[in-house]
């Protein structure tokens, strides 16, 4: 990895190189000189300290768009189906395929419900159980 402070000294064309390598993608035209410098220094330094830099950004969107709002902690199959007792009421919530079913609403994600039901914020998972407390 070449340190952040070496982008400083890169020409512009080493610049657009450095930029299509980090990022995968021509820099915008008329992007100006300073700017393709403070973007390849950002994009170099997460590299190197380990911060999100944009492959990674945009691999974990790919990811989210793909898989919703679903945990990626924990996989239910489709028609699986969660119960759940609270101040003496049973709630059975199934999980369909683009979401969860609750008393005839869907929802995309187990916290909603969690807070339907509680009328608190709560970890959907933690509170149905699929995932134990921290």
């Amino acid at each position: 990895m070449m340190p952040a402070a070496e982008v400083q000294a890169l020409s512009r064309a080493d610049l657009v190189d450095r930029y299509e390598w980090l990022l995968e993608a021509l820099p915008p035209k008329g992007l100006s000189t300073p700017l393709l410098r403070r973007i390849v220094a950002f994009e170099t330094q997460a590299a190197e300290r380990g911060a999100l830099g944009h492959r990674l950004r945009k691999r974990l969107q790919s990811i989210a768009d793909k898989e919703g709002a679903i945990s990626p902690a924990f996989h239910l199959k489709s028609d699986a189906r969660l119960v759940r007792e609270w101040n003496g009421v049973s709630h059975v919530v199934d999980r369909i395929e683009n979401g969860f079913s609750y008393r005839g609403k869907t929802y995309r994600s187990l916290s909603a419900i969690a807070k339907e039901i509680t009328g608190a914020k709560w970890s959907g998972p933690r509170f149905f159980g699929l995932k134990g407390a921290a």
